[in-house]
């Protein structure tokens, strides 16, 4: 019995940029369940944040935009931005009847037959004309590899593990990584820990003012370059540097955020560099960063010789039916929210001039 259903257009994640594009397509006309499906491997609503650390309290979530067509007010400060953040998701999916289904693994998406695309999943086969990408990169945490790591006898964890500052109480912590999730890590963590140490590959560039618009278009016009060109897109502190607010600045005056540079290796007891330096170490936390989460694309073949997709606005170069929303320039709140806006308005151009194959 063939169990393949059909739609117009599947969205694989309910993310930011996954609602903001399932938003856009049912303001556009296109029904939930008949035209378009919602598809999450998360278990609840709330996208990445749902797995956020407790001690990130919203208070402390920097750009943080609403979805499109309903704000988020009155949110406590104080509360931890996983609740925050997911009690607006699941308001904001029954609020515009988005029917999301979850939790659904997709495994791939293949060419199919008549020029549909097959999206294979834990719950079966979809068969669509078009689809909107939003994968964004929490499940595909980056973990760099140095000479020895395998022979640390302490833990080693990333920034998606992260369980909060109260477990690394006494012990001697090194944080790699000059993001922010680096910064905060430390911050949190020095008031606990019986050490610190901060390293990163480059030195961390701090940013003072506000990030106006003006700023915003630049670091989002460097990061389209890329993609445009089929690289794989950079790390967003690595265009828009870290912002300079009071808990930086206390933590540079208190020595918590003394940057050294990368260590060569790593030894059973911490880390060494080249010139005879060695750290004692009980516990390494690599805030390194995350890539696509674009796997399950693979069998489209997609990727340029660059490593990552080349991009013409929110569509892949090499195919017009899929649309990446998250990715690269859109990869923060505000651009997944006009990435999910700019693939509709190209998708209905795309089906009303191809019209579906019986």
């Amino acid at each position: 019995m063939n169990n393949t259903r059909e739609v117009e257009v599947v969205v694989i994640g309910a993310g930011q940029a996954g609602l903001a594009g399932a938003y856009h397509l049912r303001r556009s006309g296109f029904e939930p369940d008949r035209d378009f499906v919602v598809l999450d491997h998360s278990p609840a609503p709330g996208g990445a944040w749902q797995f956020r650390w407790p001690s990130l309290t919203y208070g402390k979530v920097h750009g943080m935009h609403a979805l499109p067509g309903m704000e988020l007010t009155d949110a406590d400060p104080a509360r931890p931005s996983a609740e925050v953040i997911g009690a607006y998701f699941d308001r904001y999916e029954r609020t515009f009847d988005l029917r999301v289904r979850r939790p659904v693994e997709v495994r791939a998406v293949r060419e199919g037959p008549g020029g549909r695309l097959l999206v294979e999943t834990s719950d079966g086969i979809w068969s669509a004309r078009a689809l909107i990408n939003a994968t964004g990169t929490w499940d595909r945490p980056f973990w760099p590899r140095y000479p020895g790591q395998e022979t640390f006898r302490g833990r080693q964890l990333h920034t998606a593990q992260y369980p909060g500052p109260e477990e690394f109480a006494g012990q001697r912590v090194v944080v790699v990584g000059g993001g922010a999730s680096g910064t905060q890590h430390l911050l949190e963590i020095a008031s606990y820990a019986a050490a610190t140490t901060w390293v990163t590959r480059r030195p961390p560039v701090f940013r003072e003012g506000p990030f106006d618009e003006g700023a915003g278009r630049a670091a989002v016009a460097l990061v389209e370059e890329r993609v445009r060109q089929g690289l794989p897109p950079r790390s967003v502190v690595s265009v828009t540097g870290l912002p300079l607010n009071d808990a930086v600045r206390q933590g540079i005056e208190d020595g918590v955020l003394d940057r050294q540079p990368m260590f060569d290796r790593i030894s059973p007891t911490g880390v060494d560099w080249a010139d005879g330096r060695h750290v004692d170490a009980d516990v390494i936390l690599w805030a390194t960063g995350f890539r696509a989460a674009i796997d399950h694309l693979a069998p489209l073949r997609l990727r340029s010789p660059g490593g990552g997709i080349r991009m013409e606005g929110t569509h892949a170069a090499a195919d017009p039916r899929i649309h990446l929303v998250g990715y690269g320039p859109s990869a923060s709140t505000i651009g997944a929210n006009r990435a999910g806006r700019a693939a509709v308005r190209d998708l209905r151009r795309l089906l009303e001039r191809e019209p579906a194959v019986a």
